[in-house]
């Protein structure tokens, strides 16, 4: 009985390369792509925190609020994270009583604050999803989203642009009449890979958005550097306790000085369209 001879070794890999060549590249070029497609990025993705109790509490006291003010429509809505939520406090330190300036600065236009700790795009995509803005129509809306992408889940510009995209998209959808004032990921210092991202993500949403008839862009971060171009320590809450090394919140003043910056632009985008 003759045994089969092993092709040699030259000879093996020839024939391999024409199986591949032949038979086995286009099946495995298909699978590639079709894993390609499935990839998601979550950044764009509709994602809740009901599991956490606070964040429950404070998203089913939204909508009840949300309910309360449709007869009284609110003119100017902040839509974002613990940034934006912030504008709630008030404490007998000047640079955290955020509430007198919210009074000051947007009183008059019966301002809502749905800003809500810790969130991502896809959280605010999930909130949307959820009735956050059901039965609204303001004027104007001032998103401010995309910091804690940068934290724990660690979605870069490439990820987080599209996923501010996405949110402004949904935001269109729901309130086709309102202005969109999207303001920049504001400076902060955590690492130099954040830094850098944020820069990315400004540029890239200036980009995107110049020109726009539906959205105003503005990158009011300098507001919050100081002489030497970094973050100045003074004007965030992190700053003011000892030894932090962690700058990420505006303090009250830091967010006088966002207001201030960009009060000629909510007041243009409040007048009636001609």
């Amino acid at each position: 009985m003759n045994t089969p001879r092993t092709p040699p070794s030259r000879q093996r890999r020839a024939l391999l390369r024409a199986a591949v060549g032949g038979v086995l590249l286009g099946p495995l070029l298909a699978i590639a792509q079709t894993r390609e497609k499935e990839k998601v990025n979550l950044a764009t993705v509709p994602i809740g925190r009901m599991d956490l109790p606070w964040w429950r509490k404070r998203f089913e006291a939204s909508l009840e609020q949300v309910r309360q003010v449709r007869n009284h429509q609110p003119e100017l809505v902040w839509l974002g994270d613990s940034i934006t939520q912030n504008w709630e406090r008030s404490s007998p330190q000047p640079w955290a009583d955020y509430q007198p300036i919210w009074q000051r600065e947007y009183g008059r236009y019966h301002p809502l604050n749905l800003g809500f700790i810790g969130d991502t795009t896809s959280s605010v995509l999930w909130r949307l999803d959820h009735g956050q803005v059901k039965g609204l129509s303001p004027k104007v809306l001032i998103l401010l989203i995309g910091a804690n992408n940068l934290g724990r889940p660690h979605w870069g510009a490439h990820l987080t642009v599209p996923g501010i995209e996405a949110v402004v998209s949904k935001v269109h959808d729901l309130l086709p009449q309102t202005h969109v004032l999207l303001l920049g990921v504001l400076p902060s210092k955590r690492s130099a890979w954040i830094s850098a991202e944020t820069r990315k993500i400004n540029a890239a949403l200036a980009q995107r958005y110049a020109g726009s008839a539906r959205v105003r862009f503005v990158d009011v971060g300098q507001v919050l550097l100081g002489a030497d171009g970094q973050p100045d320590p003074q004007r965030y809450l992190e700053g003011h306790a000892p030894h932090q090394t962690v700058l990420l919140h505006p303090d009250a003043q830091g967010m006088e000085r966002i207001a201030q910056a960009i009060a000629p632009t909510v007041a243009a985008l409040m007048q009636p369209s001609r």
